[in-house]
Order: structure tokens, then C-alpha cells, then sequence
């Protein structure tokens, strides 16, 4: 069952991705929008390829990621604009990749920065004060955790 918040996540993530998309169309040459719809569309298109085929790529292609230290996602970003961009929706163009993978980086940092502003990134930050053990090496320390939120109950006020 999908849940309201997961729906709200969803539109918020999709309304970024289209922002930045536009923002992209803006800045970048050779990356062009005819009109809303065709906008609309390449957000969509953009933001479920990233959510389905993007994570398959990203692991076929571990050791190409691993060895170019991370470039290679660059790589795959422009590929996914491109792909969008050669003809799958009328009016949305990219005329070369170069253009792909400079609009990438740009929809990558805006829709990032939208998200984080939006506070959309289910990042929890955790603070754990140890009690005095022989097992911990420097009881009372305090440790960062980090986590993902799974599955919460309404918070308690």
C-alpha cells in the first residue's frame, strides 16, 4: 500500500527533477524544451529512469565506478539525459552529449539542492551516549549514527 507521505515524496521528487530539468534547459545549449508539457514529461521520464534502470547501470558498472573514482556515473547520468532527449518525448531534445552531460551535473546539484532545502532525504542523525562498560573503549563517548528512517509512527508531541 502506498502511503501519503510516500505519494508526497514522490510529486516533491518529480517537482524538482522538472525544475531542474527547466534550469538546465536555461544554462545548457543544446538541451531545449518546446513547451510545459514536453518539460513535464522529461522530468517524469528523467526521474523514473534514475528511480528503475539508473540503480541496474550503476551496479553492472561497479568496477568502471570503483577505478574511474566515481567519473563514470557522470557518464551514466548523461547517458539516461540523452536517452530522454533523442526522441522519446516530442518537443524535449538534447542535440549531443556533451550537452547531456553538462545538463546532467546541472540537474544533479539543482534537484539535489532542491531536495535538501525541501528536506526530503529521510537522513536521521542519531547521538548515542555509551554507559560506563568494560567493553567500550571510552565510556561516556559520545558517536554519530547515521540511518534511513524505514517505518515510523506519527512523532510524539
Amino acid at each position: 500500500m502506498v502511503q501519503c507521505k510516500d505519494m508526497r515524496a514522490f510529486f516533491v521528487r518529480w517537482a524538482a527533477t522538472t525544475f531542474a530539468v527547466f534550469i538546465a534547459t536555461a544554462l545548457v545549449s543544446g538541451i531545449t524544451a518546446e513547451n510545459t508539457e514536453a518539460l513535464i514529461l522529461a522530468g517524469l521520464l528523467l526521474g523514473i529512469l534514475n528511480a528503475v534502470v539508473r540503480p541496474v547501470l550503476l551496479v553492472l558498472s561497479l568496477p568502471l565506478i570503483v577505478l574511474s573514482f566515481g567519473l563514470v556515473i557522470l557518464l551514466i547520468n548523461a547517458m539516461l539525459l540523452d536517452f530522454v532527449g533523442g526522441g522519446l518525448i516530442e518537443g524535449f531534445h538534447v542535440d549531443r552529449f556533451s550537452s547531456a552531460l553538462l545538463g546532467s551535473i546541472v540537474i544533479s546539484v539543482v534537484s539535489r539542492g532542491i531536495n535538501h532545502l525541501l528536506g526530503e532525504s529521510n537522513r536521521v542523525e542519531v547521538r548515542v551516549r555509551s554507559h560506563t562498560s568494560q567493553n567500550i573503549p571510552n565510556p561516556g563517548e559520545m558517536k554519530s549514527v547515521e540511518g534511513r528512517v524505514i517505518e515510523h509512527e506519527s512523532d510524539p508531541k
